[in-house]
């Protein structure tokens, strides 16, 4: 089975230049093409020798995802379907803004965690993907999108279809690729992992020096309402994550992020809300509120923007707490929505 080169560092592309009876420089030259001057493969890459060239596409191939389909919103958000070299699929979005661009990327083919609130969940897991896979979807959209790291902020946010911790080896990987001056250049601020709460995982998330953001979805105010919307509470329980997030070692620049999906009459009340900015009262973090954002399938709904608004104004009085704006929540784009769903709007 053909290894793509996408999703391999410098050292095993030298490694890999070596073994072909080229000299080492040539897995650097590799390395800068692919990832820095974003070719896609070898064959654009014209420092390469011409024969060269076409051994590594005759056995390795660069291992880009193909654009399947796209998807327009009315708010210029792009939904992408991506396929995979298996032929399964995932989603990538990209949200365009004034001054920076955001990359919605994901980590597995469907999800394990089963979270009610999120379409995602329906699919149920199919399988990991490698950090070429992670990697690739950003430089097929950079590709398509003609997004240039070095001149225009891009943001990547591994919040799209997976729970990234249960993929960690391949996502600290891709970081590692997507955050390396040499080669695409994403700073490791603009880079943010997004957890459901695997406890086990966040320490040995924060050992690694090369890291993204750590986000935390809470979603609830208390312990027997996050079970019922995330099941994984029951083996990952709540005092045990908070537990987990006052160990994590912050940079000196960092700060926690706790993301929170309010469900209409279920978790969005003002008690809520103070349990909330109680719940996080000690740990150096902001809060990210989202509306629910509607599918087929889902027995929530969405809150009223004044009930949202009341919510965010208790816990700001504690804690730095702001609403994100949904983005394509008319092509199935906004966060818990994605499931490669074939279709250009909501019902």
């Amino acid at each position: 089975m053909r290894r793509p080169l996408i999703g391999q560092e410098l050292g095993e592309l030298v490694e890999l230049a070596l073994s072909r009876g080229e000299p080492g420089y040539r897995g650097r030259q590799l390395y800068q093409g692919l990832y820095r001057d974003q070719h896609g493969g070898p064959e654009g890459i014209s420092t390469l020798p011409r024969a060269f060239r076409a051994v590594l596409e005759r056995d390795h191939g660069g291992g880009l995802p193909s654009v399947q389909n796209r998807f327009a919103s009315s708010d210029g958000t792009l939904r992408y379907l991506l396929r995979l070299a298996d032929r399964k699929s995932v989603e990538s979005i990209f949200i365009p803004e004034v001054e920076r661009d955001t990359l919605c990327i994901s980590t597995q083919v469907g999800c394990a965690v089963d979270c009610k609130f999120c379409l995602t969940a329906l699919l149920g897991l199919e399988r990991n993907l490698t950090a070429g896979e992670i990697v690739g979807q950003v430089l097929a959209l950079s590709r398509d999108q003609n997004l240039d790291t070095r001149r225009r902020r891009l943001n990547i946010v591994m919040m799209g279809m997976g729970e990234p911790l249960l993929n960690l080896a391949a996502v600290m990987k891709a970081t590692r690729l997507l955050a390396d001056p040499e080669g695409i250049a994403i700073p490791q601020r603009r880079i943010t992992v997004s957890t459901a709460g695997i406890v086990p995982k966040i320490a040995e998330f924060g050992s690694h020096e090369v890291r993204g953001k750590l986000a935390v979805s809470l979603n609830a105010s208390n312990e027997r309402q996050r079970t019922k919307l995330m099941p994984v509470t029951a083996r990952f329980r709540l005092g045990d994550l908070l537990d987990a997030c006052r160990r994590y070692p912050l940079r000196p620049w960092e700060r926690l992020t706790f993301e929170y999906v309010l469900l209409r009459g279920v978790n969005d009340s003002n008690a809520d809300a103070r349990d909330v900015r109680r719940l996080l009262s000690n740990l150096k973090c902001s809060v990210n509120l989202i509306a629910l954002n509607p599918g087929p399938g889902i027995p929530y709904s969405t809150p009223e923007p004044g009930r949202v608004e009341a919510f965010r104004t208790i816990v700001h009085r504690g804690i730095p707490c702001f609403v994100r704006k949904p983005r394509g929540r008319d092509i199935f784009a906004a966060c818990g929505q994605l499931q490669r769903t074939e279709a250009a709007s909501t019902p």
